[in-house]
């Protein structure tokens, strides 16, 4: 976003999947073939920040800035988010199957904290819970990291593929075994599993850094549930407001709507139709996660020649 943007209002989605997926987005697929056509975003979470604030990308220290949004006391510490984690293990290796969404209490979030801290101790590691979906580890200022994959690099896959590595990495590599021992076999997660919940069973170290500058931007203000998103337009001045049906009717030129973490079927089935307002009064720019970018004006909805196929 470096040059003036045109007035509109931005709405970022997930990633649109192909037509021969076969998911049943009517109504979507409809309002995109009689928008037009852009050049395409950035793909994915962290480098489709970057869209939005000048210089975000997959090495954005997200851990202390999301902490210092919280806690207000990053200071001069190296910061890495260790976001609770579900990784299933498999006859080939470890899947990281969920990472920092895993309906965990405060209470919850702190017993398991307590059985971890042995290893983090012995590290010579400081566990902060910043919220019960959101650890964090604090270090000494201008500690080296190696390179930790974000969650979105690593959902799904191998956990091989994305440990850190070399030297450095080998003593992250070491804590996480360590955690992993602690938890498998952790009465709380009996419990939850009994409830139908994930087991908490690992960490995910990921967004380290030291508190960066805050991050330009043109926006005018976020409606969004993210923490990540949230903090970066706190941190520069923007306006934040939840995601509510009625924040989102209500958003002007210049504001960010940001539905990216939805599953794309509720997009069709639920916030479409909150969205129809707005979609006839104003330009609104539709960013979806895997980089696809579209204008829509409200004149639009006239191109009536224009129908996605059936």
């Amino acid at each position: 976003m470096t040059a003036k943007p045109e007035p509109t209002v931005h709405v970022w989605l997930p990633a649109l999947p192909p037509v021969s997926s076969g998911a049943a987005l009517r109504d979507l697929r409809d309002l995109l073939v009689r928008a037009d056509r852009l050049t395409d975003g950035r793909a994915g979470y962290l480098a489709g920040l970057g869209d939005y604030f000048v210089g975000a990308d997959s090495a954005l220290a997200a851990a202390a800035t999301t902490r210092d949004y919280i806690a207000h006391d990053t200071g001069a510490y190296t910061w890495l988010s260790a976001d609770p984690a579900w990784v299933q293990p498999e006859m080939n290796g470890v899947r990281l199957l969920a990472c920092g969404q895993l309906q965990l209490t405060m209470d919850e979030a702190l017993a398991f904290a307590e059985a971890l801290r042995p290893a983090f101790d012995d590290a010579g590691i400081e566990l902060k819970i910043t919220t019960p979906d959101r650890w964090h580890v604090r270090l000494p200022s201008n500690t080296p990291l190696p390179d930790f994959a974000a969650p979105e690099q690593a959902l799904g896959e191998d956990l091989s593929q994305h440990l850190p590595q070399g030297v450095e990495g080998r003593r992250w590599r070491v804590l996480l075994n360590d955690i992993q021992v602690l938890l498998h076999q952790h009465p709380l997660n009996t419990d939850r599993r009994a409830r139908g919940l994930a087991p908490v069973n690992s960490i995910w170290l990921w967004g380290g850094g030291s508190l960066p500058s805050p991050l330009a931007s043109e926006l005018n203000g976020v409606i969004s549930d993210d923490l990540l998103l949230t903090a970066l337009a706190a941190q520069a001045g923007i306006k934040v407001l939840a995601r509510t049906p009625q924040n989102v009717a209500a958003a002007s030129n210049g504001w960010l709507i940001d539905l990216q973490d939805l599953p794309i079927r509720k997009i069709e089935s639920e916030w479409l139709v909150i969205l129809q307002p707005l979609l006839r009064r104003q330009s609104v720019r539709l960013h979806f996660a895997s980089a696809e970018r579209w204008q829509s004006q409200p004149w639009h909805r006239w191109r009536v020649w224009r129908r996605a196929g059936r």
